[in-house]
Formats: structure tokens, sequence, C-alpha cells
């Protein structure tokens, strides 16, 4: 039987949901597939935009700026994503261009290591280049940075919410085999219907995709009543960390990024190292935070019943000293 009548299926039989197939290809545009991966990284890109266009109204960051930042946010986030991949799936064999002059080979080999439309992007590498891609953005633009990190925090897990989705529909970027009530089918089937094989892992995309779920729904929901720049940006490195650093124990093998042959995971190391980072800079932030509220009580009451007294002197105070100390420049407004 030709190889094309073989189909592969899902089922999550613990919900009692029988196989079905899904397409990967969306529709068809001019003759060209368009993948379901593609239109869904592109909702979550939108989406993210609109949601930093909704909190930059409460950090007072100009519209234009958003939009500014959103592009080169995208593109080089998606190159860093492509970059990390490359780094630590790095095999000659794939990436190397042989077969001609040094300029052909150079060529080559460097299209090789960009040939994303292939397959290959890891979050990590992604999130790394956006924050720096924002850093360098509000050093620009003359904005704070944190309040940028802030709002990215939330952006960044939008398109993780709806990305890992893609995963689903490609059918890859699975758990191990198990019995869990939550496993998943997947099973080779003909085009009569016969299951010919079959396993059942671990939904790691349904796990990640929940818990950045929670972590957005929590985001939103304090954003507001944030008690210093920097603390969204640290709950996201917690909270994602602790995540990726769990799940990536249920992953298949194949899908792992190991360091050289140490047996270590990549994205198990950076998930611990996010946690780390996450909780000692939302502990100095804190502390600085509580440093200016206590400088700005003291400034108050040198002036108490003085008329001359700035108005607002508390918040003077607070963003003077936030400035000073995280070496930041006020929002443009």
């Amino acid at each position: 039987m030709d190889f094309m009548e073989y189909k592969k299926c899902l089922s999550f039989p613990g919900f009692g949901i029988e196989p079905f197939y899904v397409d990967r290809v969306a529709f068809t545009l001019f003759g060209k597939d368009v993948y379901w991966y593609g239109v869904l990284i592109t909702i979550g890109m939108i989406l993210a935009v609109v949601c930093a266009l909704w909190l930059a109204k409460h950090e007072r960051i100009k519209s234009d700026d958003i939009y500014d930042l959103a592009l080169w946010v995208i593109i080089f986030g998606v190159l860093g994503a492509r970059a990390y991949y490359v780094i630590f799936d790095w095999d000659p064999a794939v990436y190397l261009e042989t077969g001609g002059n040094f300029f052909q080979n150079a060529w080559g080999t460097f299209v090789n290591c960009l040939a994303m439309w292939d397959g290959g992007l890891a979050i990590y590498g992604g999130v790394i280049a956006g924050l720096l891609t924002g850093f360098i953005f509000a050093k620009i633009k003359k904005i704070e940075f944190l309040k940028l990190f802030d709002i990215l925090a939330a952006c960044v897990l939008i398109g993780q919410v709806i990305g890992r989705w893609g995963n689903f529909i490609n059918i890859e970027v699975y758990g191990a085999e198990t019995t869990a009530f939550t496993r998943m089918g997947i099973h080779l089937m003909n085009s009569e219907g016969h299951i010919l094989a079959e396993m059942f892992v671990h939904p790691m995309f349904l796990y990640e995709s929940v818990w950045n779920l929670v972590g957005l729904v929590i985001v939103l929901l304090t954003y507001k009543k944030k008690k210093f720049n920097g603390q969204i940006f640290c709950f996201y490195l917690v909270w994602y960390g602790f995540g990726r650093m769990i799940l990536e124990g249920m992953r298949d093998p194949e899908y792992n990024l190991m360091i050289g042959n140490s047996g270590i995971m990549v994205s198990q190391l950076v998930g611990f190292i996010s946690l780390v980072i996450g909780i000692a800079l939302f502990v100095l932030f804190f502390k600085r935070s509580k440093k200016v509220q206590s400088e700005a009580k003291e400034y108050n009451s040198l002036y108490s019943g003085n008329d001359n007294a700035p108005e607002n002197a508390a918040e003077e105070t607070s963003e003077e000293a936030t400035e000073e100390t995280l070496d930041t420049t006020p929002t443009e407004e």
C-alpha cells in the first residue's frame, strides 16, 4: 500500500474522544498551502500586540512606540528562536554545506541555518532575543525598560498559549508514553480506518498551554495592582521557568535539546536558571521599592505644613529614586 495512504490520527481516551485526523494545511492561497502552525503564530502575534496596546495605556506609553517595538521584537524574536535551536541542535551533516567553493558553501550553510521553514524554533531563544530588543528599544526611545519588560511578559504568555496548539496539529513535541487520564493517543491508520500502530503519550502541548493560560490570567488580573516596575516580568520568569523545568522531565527524549553528551536538558537547565533569576530580581526590586517608599515618607514629613512643598512629592521622590537605582529614564508621554 502506498505510504501516502497512511495517516496519523489523535485521540484522548480519558475524555472519551475517539481517533480523529487534523490536516496541517489550514487553506490554500494562490496555489500555496497555508499551514495551521503559521496561522496560529500570526493570531498569537496579533493578540499580543492588542494586549500590549491595552497595557501601554496604563504605563503611559505611546501606541506608536508599541507598534514600532512589536515590529522589531517579532523580527529578532523569530531569528533568536532559530539561532537558539541551531546552536543547541548543531549537526554538521544538517547545516554545513560542503559541495561547492568557499562562497557557495558559506551561503549554503547560512541558508541551512536560517531555514526555519523546515522547522526548528526554540521559545527560549525568542524570549531572550525579544528582551534584548526591548531593552535596546527602551534606551533609544527613553522609556523605562522595566515597564516594557512587564508588557512583553504578558505578550509572550499569549504567544505561548496559542503557539503550542501548532505543535498539537503537527503532532510534535509530545511527552513520553503514559497511562495517565490525560494521555493522548497517536495512531497510525490506513485508508480503511484500521489502526496499524499506536502509542499513548503525555500531551505536552496541552500541559504547557494550560499552565501559561493560568499565568496569563494571573498577570492580567494583577497587572494594574503591581507595586513596582519589573514585578510582572519577575513573575513570568518564575512561573514559566518553574513550569518548563517540571514539564521537560515528561518530554519525549527525541525533542530534548541536550548540552553535548552531558545528559543535561538545555530547556530544563534554562528553566531552573530563569526561576532563580526571577526570585532574585523580585527580592531586589521589592527591597528597592520599599526603600523608595520610605524615602518618600521622609521627604513628605520634612515638608509637612510647608506651603512651598511641591505637590505629589511622594511620586516625584519615587520616580527620582527609581531612575537612580535602576538607571532608567521616565516614560515618554
